[in-house]
């Protein structure tokens, strides 16, 4: 029989719910001092998750592998062998021992780590109560949601956020490995150094792998995009301003075609044109002057009813990186795919419907 407990309000005795956050924060802060606390812990956030009548405990092997017994309430037990990461990433995660089942557990797990560990077949528990344990016999299965973000981050992380970033982002989404460093600087338009640091970050996060010369030899194009969309949102990267364009999307194309102005169409138009999803109803075009467009092209500004989105970006290079499609000026598909994937109604889905054409035709798009 398999047992099914998850997120409800309905359970008591605190099963499926997260840990309370003072709780939860006086355990991390007496962890990952050593595996055994961080496994101790380990038991007891499953304990207070498994059906009543359910126990777990550590087992003493005599072996180093640690590991812990659940035990149903009829008395069938299995033991679980338990991979403790203290530094937890998706690299790490990928090189968790075959053995099945297993358990593998940390302070913190993200989202992205804890879809590599489902993907290995293992189980998991964080000590925020991101939990996921999978046996047959005997038959368990709980799922409950903890935290979304590290609730005890350590040194400060790299990120994707700002200009620089987002060129290299671009870059690297668009290249046909092997590239080196300097090859990908160049193309960026950026230092070396701080291409090389952000590699490193990827690499950790298994977005990218490269050699041991440090040469990058595979990109998981549709991870960075996503990673970056995430971590520099559209409105974190542009100010946006809305308008109206009484005569219509149609009108507004003709106009722009015979626009010499700088600009840049991103977003549905785009996608619509290669993956449609929907007919396009909102307009997204970067501009460097907003004001300066707007009476250009007969735009009023408006709030309800607008059409047209005017994009004033952070990066005023973007305009440099361009792609022409039926005699309009468009960003290139890593930035229209992050403008999407953070857009509202149904942008997301639209850029997924993208990603599935690039990753169907990467020989038009990359190199």
């Amino acid at each position: 029989m398999l047992h099914e407990w998850g997120n409800s309000a309905k359970m008591g005795n605190n099963h499926g719910q997260s840990l309370p956050r003072s709780v939860a924060l006086s355990r991390a802060c007496n962890m990952g001092i050593s595996d055994n606390s961080l496994i101790a812990s380990t038991a007891r956030v499953l304990q207070e998750r498994l059906p009543p009548g359910w126990a777990v405990e550590r087992v003493v092997a005599s072996n180093r592998t640690p590991r812990l017994r659940i035990t149903s309430k009829d008395g069938l037990s299995r033991e679980l062998p338990v991979s403790a990461l203290s530094r937890p990433d998706p690299r790490a995660a990928r090189q968790i021992p075959k053995e099945r089942p297993l358990l593998v557990t940390a302070p913190y797990l993200s989202q992205g780590i804890r879809d590599v560990i489902e993907n290995e077949g293992a189980s998991y528990v964080d000590q925020t109560g991101n939990v996921r344990v999978v046996l047959d016999a005997p038959g368990l299965f709980i799922v409950t949601t903890g935290a979304e973000s590290n609730p005890w981050p350590g040194q400060r992380r790299f990120t994707l956020r700002g200009t620089k970033a987002g060129r290299v982002v671009c870059a690297l989404a668009r290249a046909k490995p092997p590239l080196g460093v300097r090859e990908l600087a160049a193309a960026a338009q950026t230092d070396p150094g701080y291409v090389s640091r952000l590699l490193g970050m990827l690499d950790r996060e298994a977005i990218v792998d490269r050699s041991a010369r440090g040469r990058v030899e595979r990109i998981e194009w549709r991870k960075l995009l996503l990673r970056w969309s995430e971590e520099a949102p559209l409105d974190s990267r542009t100010t946006a301003s809305t308008w109206l364009a009484a005569r219509g999307l149609k009108h507004l194309w003709e106009s722009l075609r015979g626009a010499d102005i700088p600009y840049l169409v991103t977003g549905s138009a785009v996608a619509a044109g290669i993956a449609p999803v929907a007919p396009t109803r909102l307009a997204s075009v970067y501009v460097e002057n907003p004001e300066g467009t707007a009476k250009r092209l007969g735009l009023r500004a408006a709030d309800a009813g607008a059409n047209v989105v005017l994009l004033q970006p952070e990066d005023g290079s973007v305009f440099d990186r361009a792609d022409e499609t039926g005699g309009l000026r468009t960003a290139r598909l890593p930035v229209v795919v992050a403008d999407l994937l953070s857009g509202p109604g149904r942008s997301p889905a639209e850029a997924e419907s993208l990603m599935d054409w690039m990753a169907a035709h990467e020989e038009v798009w990359r190199g």
